[in-house]
């Protein structure tokens, strides 16, 4: 079990990207490990969700992006051009500031993937279905009214089912954009717990402003600035004993 807990997941070395002329990020160099929880933090417009678009290639829909050097994900480097982007965004999957689940029924929501990549068997959806509402805790809350529209459920339950349809398509990393910032207090703390139960299947990389909460679920933790990555280890060292200034000066809300 310490080996798998050991174990690189993602690699980044020299990574730089740039929307047109502007450099969003600068040299980034750090390795994501299995089966972790890994919370990226700093201020607004500091490279954060950038560097979580990357591992997925959500930036390539925007205009203009640039992006050098290589993000190998399981010994694979994502970032070449032959890369198969469907593939690689079942394999990674994300999850949005604010729950965006499909005008279907939570159901169709579940199985919607596994549906358009041909694992149509109604026996084997069903099945797909419980064993990701399972995985996020909501197949007994919702087992009799999956027929029911999806965004009639509460935006806890619904961002618990944008996690599920990860979950169906067999993601095996889960890239979280802030996504208690829509979600109450109570249901934070449901989140955050679901967070922590996932890390023993997934490997789980979140964006976060909240640093209590980086400091709460997160095993290691990065902190970004003007695009570079400041500082990087785990969580309980880089809160209680930052090696850069930096980063003790934004922890400790000197900015930010």
């Amino acid at each position: 079990m310490g080996e798998d807990l050991d174990k690189l997941k993602i690699q980044v070395n020299n990574l730089n990207l740039w929307y047109s002329s502007f450099q969003a990020l600068k040299d980034v160099n750090a390795s994501f490990k299995e089966r972790l929880i890994t919370a990226i933090i700093g201020p607004s417009g500091c490279g954060k969700t950038t560097l979580l678009r990357v591992f997925n290639r959500m930036n390539d829909l925007v205009e203009g992006v640039r992006v050098a050097g290589t993000v190998m994900v399981d010994g694979i480097n994502v970032i070449a051009p032959d890369t198969d982007l469907m593939t690689l965004r079942r394999k990674i999957g994300m999850v949005f500031q604010r729950p965006n689940p499909f005008p279907l029924s939570t159901y169709e929501n579940v199985v919607f993937g596994p549906r358009i990549h041909g694992r149509a068997g109604k026996n084997e959806l069903d099945d797909i279905a419980e064993k990701s509402l399972q995985a996020v805790l909501l197949w007994d809350e919702l087992k009799d009214r999956l027929d029911k529209p999806a965004l009639s459920l509460s935006l806890e339950q619904q961002q618990r089912l944008c996690i599920a349809r990860l979950i169906a398509v067999r993601s095996d990393i889960l890239l979280l954009d802030e996504p208690c910032s829509a979600l109450d207090p109570q249901a934070t703390q449901a989140i955050e717990e679901l967070m922590r139960g996932l890390k023993n299947n997934y490997t789980l990389i979140v964006v976060t402003h909240n640093m209590q909460q980086a400091a709460r679920v997160s095993d290691e933790t990065g902190f970004m600035l003007l695009g570079e990555l400041i500082e990087f280890g785990e969580t309980d060292q880089i809160f209680t004993r930052p090696r850069d200034k930096r980063t003790e000066d934004y922890i400790t809300g000197r900015f930010g």
